[in-house]
């Protein structure tokens, strides 16, 4: 937690309201959102009691599993879950345009550029809170590796169709989520408490209805008050007034409510089974449709309240500009979208259970690069949160106060000016260290030099600037600055490098799955557990 972010939320005590942690919003918000408010059981790993889901605030569509301990009950869920997600899914894979992509050519070993068609725009998903990604990912596990009767005419318990493909969907979304940065999959906690900061810790910001009454309390409220009030108040009958963000349940709803609920809907149902003659059978049938609309009416009234909460939440976010850097992520997100959609297309299997070493290894650089780019960008696109690098001394923003022309010893000498910086900023350079400014959205590079002890009014850094200055004998014109003007320059690259090149799978030493030169004996699938059934 940075210091900005810790005066903030000191701040946000001492007022009774939530502070803004961002002047911009550093995430994508799409202009049709898949909304998915997931309810599971108590006691069950992971089995769907009900959710809500949908792209219109005001009619979402409910799904409910009356009995969750029903297998047959569970797969109509998540056949009607798969008829609504999918549908928005192939509705962004199918509008695409031409854009170009670097590629190894593989006679040459050369880096070409190609055209390729990329999806004009992927599809979002947005859960209540950081536990409704785990849920999603979960989702996808149980999913992805079920074979369907067409598939497999002898499997047990075939999956209805298109639910293997959710389940690969859902996966591939629940995996983009841990790149920093992505917007694919978005927890709207995680989106409203970094823009915001409350006067509470981390983990109670989890509970989103305690983080809105932070942001927006009540008339005549703090936000202390708010978020008690939204975390313990309860109704004469003992339930909660603002219910958990899902997909956990509270005790006192289980007990009281749904469990007897679910008990009379299982009586209803064994009636049923044992009636004699078509006459008897309606009227218990009648019964059954009666215990199956109780509990129905029950995982709406505990989904609705966050279902609404989501919106407000995103009513919120609409309000901040996009930073300037947003969209280049979510470029980044809709080749993620097109490389899945191809993958299915061209009918590779599901992903693995367990990634290789190296899709293990890359997987892993390639989040340590987006979580340093995300980290830089936001700094760049907003000042509250370049404020943060500053105190931290990885940042420095003042006057130019001097600019002396030098050049490079050589047998053609370059530009090498010296600029000195008044800034009142500490940062924590060293001999020859390296600073960076953006210069018309292109990092400009500039070499420590020294403090100059004649500067008034704070502290003299000068600095050589060394590229981004043309070709020519004298600096192309704006590309050095000028007596006067106000720069900020960072300790921090702007730009991430990638690492070396790992192996492929099948010149991967013993170690690591090898031994080189031999193939790779095939990987046993591994054993249907409780968490793949659900």
């Amino acid at each position: 937690m940075s210091l900005i972010t810790t005066l903030a939320r000191l701040e946000a005590v001492r007022t009774g309201r939530a502070r803004p942690a961002a002047t911009v919003r550093h995430r994508h918000l799409s202009d049709r959102p898949l909304v998915f408010v997931p309810l599971t059981t108590a006691g069950e790993a992971g089995a769907p009691l009900g959710a809500l889901v949908g792209t219109d605030r005001d009619a979402p569509r409910l799904l409910v599993v009356p009995q969750p301990r029903d297998r047959d009950l569970r797969f109509a869920f998540l056949a009607e879950l798969a008829d609504i997600v999918l549908p928005h899914l192939e509705s962004c894979a199918d509008v695409v345009e031409r854009a170009e992509r670097a590629e190894t050519d593989p006679g040459t070993g050369k880096r070409v550029t190609v055209e390729v068609d990329l999806c004009a725009d992927a599809a979002q998903l947005i859960v209540p809170s950081r536990a409704g990604i785990d849920f999603v990912r979960l989702l996808g596990r149980s999913m992805r590796f079920r074979r369907t009767a067409e598939q497999d005419p002898e499997a047990p318990y075939p999956a209805p169709p298109r639910v293997p493909l959710l389940g690969r969907w859902l996966t591939h979304y629940a995996e983009r989520a841990r790149v920093p940065g992505s917007s694919l999959l978005l927890a709207m906690t995680d989106l409203l408490g970094r823009h915001w900061a409350t006067g509470q810790s981390t983990l109670e910001d989890q509970h989103l209805g305690a983080l809105l009454a932070w942001i927006d309390p009540p008339e005549g409220m703090s936000g202390a008050e708010a978020a008690e009030r939204a975390e313990l108040a309860r109704d004469p009958a003992g339930q909660l007034l603002c219910p958990p963000a899902g997909p956990a349940t509270d005790p006192a709803f289980d007990n009281r409510l749904l469990a007897p609920a679910i008990e009379r809907y299982d009586r209803a149902r064994a009636a049923l089974a044992a009636a004699e003659d078509g006459l008897e059978a309606d009227e218990r049938l009648g019964a059954v449709t009666a215990a199956e609309r109780e509990i129905r009416a029950l995982v709406e009234s505990r989904t609705r309240p966050t279902w609404d909460a989501v919106w407000r939440g995103l009513d919120l976010l609409r309000t901040l500009p996009p930073g300037a850097r947003v969209e280049e992520r979510w470029t980044r997100d809709r080749w993620s979208f097109t490389g899945h959609r191809d993958r299915v297309l061209a009918g590779e299997p599901p992903q693995p259970r367990r990634d290789d070493a190296v899709t293990a290894a890359n997987k892993l650089a390639a989040r340590e690069r987006e979580q340093a780019r995300l980290e830089a960008q936001e700094a760049l696109d907003d000042p509250l949160v370049m404020a943060g690098r500053r105190l931290a001394g990885e940042a420095f923003a003042g006057e130019v106060v001097d600019v002396v022309m030098a050049y490079s010893e050589g047998k053609r000498p370059s530009p090498r000016p010296l600029v000195t910086v008044r800034t009142d900023d500490r940062p924590h350079l060293g001999e020859r260290a390296k600073v960076y400014r953006s210069l018309d959205g292109r990092p400009q590079t500039a070499e420590f030099v020294g403090y100059d002890e004649q500067a008034e009014g704070g502290v003299g850094v000068v600095l050589r600037i060394v590229d981004k200055m043309g070709r020519g004998k004298e600096p192309a014109a704006g590309s050095v600055p000028e007596k006067g003007d106000r720069v900020c320059f960072t300790l921090f690259e702007h730009e991430q490098r990638g690492g070396a090149k790992l192996p492929d799978p099948e010149r991967t030493p013993w170690t690591h799955g090898g031994p080189p030169g031999e193939p790779a004996a095939p990987e046993a699938a591994d054993p249907v557990t409780e968490e793949d059934l659900l």
